[in-house]
Parts: structure tokens; C-alpha cells; sequence
């Protein structure tokens, strides 16, 4: 069984964990006949207040293949957020209903409320541009499944680095690992955001900054695109600007090594021309596909901590958190801005870190 309740961040399992994760979604891959009742009579409560369709979809299809039932929704418009039920209260309702939640939301930080009030674990499918763990898990397994390892990589990361939440998670979960390395191929306007830069540096991970595909292709082991996200940008010319800055194509793909691999988090919009769909160096598809092993491996797990009633009283701290994305300035949380270092605090909630 998995030490934590809830899969919020990448850091809340620990390497040993996520190895046992790959090894039982390695036994789910071969021998799934063995698998097609583990969660019968258990129910998932799957909460998209944000569109998804990979992320959902790979989740009912985890479940349903272990034997279990999904209810929930896929559009906030059909739940009762729109009568302004908060996220808090949210989770305390499906908690009474089903065995597990999945919850997605736009404001980050959400998933973390809904664990601190639920009583059975909730799992985190993507908070704004926060975090993304069960990415993470599918792309740290597709490193496991593809090289045989989750070391010794050099990693190139590609497009939308300031909002790509699949980045940020991956950049902290790739920290526990020796010999990995990154460059950070973005326009200025999409850079990794200073705090994970900062991490890097804490850490004495390798990393550059460049921006094109040509100036890192070449000695990367792994490829990772990502689309620049419309639903961040608050300025629309600012997207129109960016949009079709980089576009990997065949020409590209000559300049890499034969056992370089591409990865995506999908979906793609003109980052991948599709003539690179039949290079046997993409595993975006693939990578798809290994994304619902590790999940039905993941919530196999979670389901073995169960019930366990909460009675949170947070604290409100007296400094607020900036961040205009993060949940506590939206709905009624206490403000969670802990001091980590002289002069610095960080939210609880959306991690954003300030100064004095």
C-alpha cells in the first residue's frame, strides 16, 4: 500500500513507490485476465470542471477494465458548481458516494483542497497550470517501458514551458534521478517559470536555455512537445503571436539520434507534423496507451488506503497569496502562505513562491 491517501504532487510518492507501480502495471500489461474484477463493487467519482478527453477517457478506461463503475462529470456547467457549491464541500458530497475521486479544475490548487476535506483519496488530473502527476507517472513509465530506465536521460522540452503543468511535474519528479538533464527550448514569453529554475539550481540538475528545436535535438534522449495552451493566455494576441512557433517535421527528426524518442502529452495542434507519426522514434500513441497501465496500477493502490475520515481546520495565515490562479483567491479558503527560508513563503496550495 502507498503511504499517501491522495496522489497530488509528483513528490508524494517516493522513487521505491513509483517502482512499484511500474512492476504492477508491467503484471496488468501481460496478465490483464487477472486484473477484470480487482475493483468490483467500487465506484470512482470522476470530477472534470475543465475539458479533458485523453485524461478522462484513459481513467474510465483504468477503471472499467478492473472491474469497477464511473460516475461524475465532464462539464462543470452539469454539476453544482454553478449554484457555487465550492470544491471543498464538493469533495465532501462525493466522498459519501463513491470509493475514489479524479479531479481536474482550472484553479490550482484545487485538487489539494478537495484532499484535505475528502475521506477517500483523491487523485490529481490536472490542476491550471500547476501539476499533473498521473502525466508524469505515464511519462516516467514510458521511460521504464521504452530505455529500461528512469536515468541517464537528457531531456528536451519543447513549446509552452511557463503554463505546461506535464513539464512542471515532470521537471520535479525527474529530480530524484541520477544523471538527468534538461534544455528548455521556448520563446521567451514561455519560459519555465523562476521557481523551477530555482529548483534546478537548489538541486544541481543540469539544464540550458534555447530557443529552438535544432540548437537541442541533437544530443537529447528524449524529444517532449508540448502545444501552446489558448486556455492560459489572458492576452489572445499574445497566443496568435505564439501559437505556431515551433513545428517538429521530418528535416528535424534527421538531426536526432536513431534511439531518440519523441513524447507529447496530448493533445497536438501543429507542434508534430503528422509525417512523424510513422518514424518509429514517436511514442506519443504508445505513450497514450501506458498512461492507463500506470493509472489502473495507481488506483489499485489508492483503493487499499479507503475510507479515512477528515476534520480539517486550516489556519489562515496573515500573508496572501498572489497568484491570481490559485483556488484560495476564488473560492473561501484560508490563505496557506508558509514561510520556508528567511523572507520567502509558499502557498500550500498552488506552490507560488514570494519574497519579501
Amino acid at each position: 500500500m502507498l503511504k499517501t491517501h491522495s496522489l497530488i504532487e509528483p513528490q508524494d510518492l517516493s522513487v521505491e513507490e513509483i517502482d512499484h507501480l511500474f512492476a504492477l502495471a508491467d503484471d496488468i500489461k501481460n496478465r490483464p485476465q487477472l486484473y477484470v474484477n480487482a475493483c468490483a463493487g467500487k465506484l470512482m467519482g470522476t470530477l472534470f470542471y475543465e475539458p479533458s478527453t485523453r485524461t478522462r477517457l484513459s481513467f474510465e478506461s483504468a477503471m472499467n477494465r478492473l472491474g469497477g463503475r464511473v460516475v461524475g462529470f465532464s462539464d462543470p456547467a452539469s454539476s453544482s458548481a454553478t449554484k457555487g457549491e465550492t470544491v471543498a464541500d464538493t469533495a465532501r458530497m462525493v466522498s459519501a458516494y463513491a470509493d475514489i475521486i479524479v479531479m481536474r479544475h482550472p484553479w490550482e490548487g484545487a485538487p489539494k483542497v478537495a484532499s484535505l476535506y475528502s475521506d477517500i483519496p483523491v487523485i490529481n488530473a490536472g490542476d491550471g497550470g500547476h501539476n499533473h502527476p498521473t502525466q508524469t507517472l505515464t511519462d516516467l513509465y514510458t521511460f521504464h517501458t521504452v530505455f529500461g530506465r528512469t536515468c541517464d536521460l537528457n531531456i528536451a522540452l519543447c513549446g509552452d514551458l511557463k503554463f505546461g503543468r506535464t513539464v512542471h511535474s515532470l521537471i520535479l519528479a525527474m529530480s530524484r534521478y541520477k544523471n538527468v538533464s534538461f534544455s528548455l527550448i521556448s520563446p521567451k514569453e514561455l519560459r519555465l517559470p523562476d521557481y523551477l529554475l530555482d529548483f534546478m539550481k537548489e538541486k544541481q540538475i543540469p539544464y540550458k536555455e534555447v530557443e529552438k528545436i535544432e540548437d537541442a535535438i541533437a544530443e537529447c534522449d528524449v524529444l517532449y512537445m508540448t502545444r501552446i495552451q489558448q486556455e492560459r493566455f489572458s492576452d489572445k494576441d499574445e497566443y496568435e503571436r505564439l501559437k505556431d512557433c515551433y513545428e517538429l517535421d521530418t528535416e528535424k527528426m534527421k538531426l536526432a539520434k536513431q534511439d531518440m524518442i519523441v513524447m507529447h502529452p496530448l493533445p497536438r495542434v501543429k507542434e508534430i507534423s503528422t509525417e512523424v507519426d510513422y518514424d518509429p522514434r514517436a511514442k506519443y500513441f504508445r505513450q497514450a496507451r501506458y498512461g492507463m497501465f500506470i493509472r489502473m496500477a495507481l488506483i489499485l493502490e489508492l483503493l487499499e488506503g479507503g475510507y479515512q475520515p477528515k476534520n480539517t481546520r486550516l489556519v489562515p495565515t496573515e500573508r496572501k497569496c498572489s497568484n491570481p490562479r490559485c483556488i484560495c483567491n476564488h473560492q473561501d479558503e484560508p490563505q496557506q502562505m508558509l514561510k520556508i527560508g528567511e523572507g520567502v513563503y509558499r502557498c500550500l496550495y498552488c506552490d507560488h513562491t514570494e519574497k519579501d
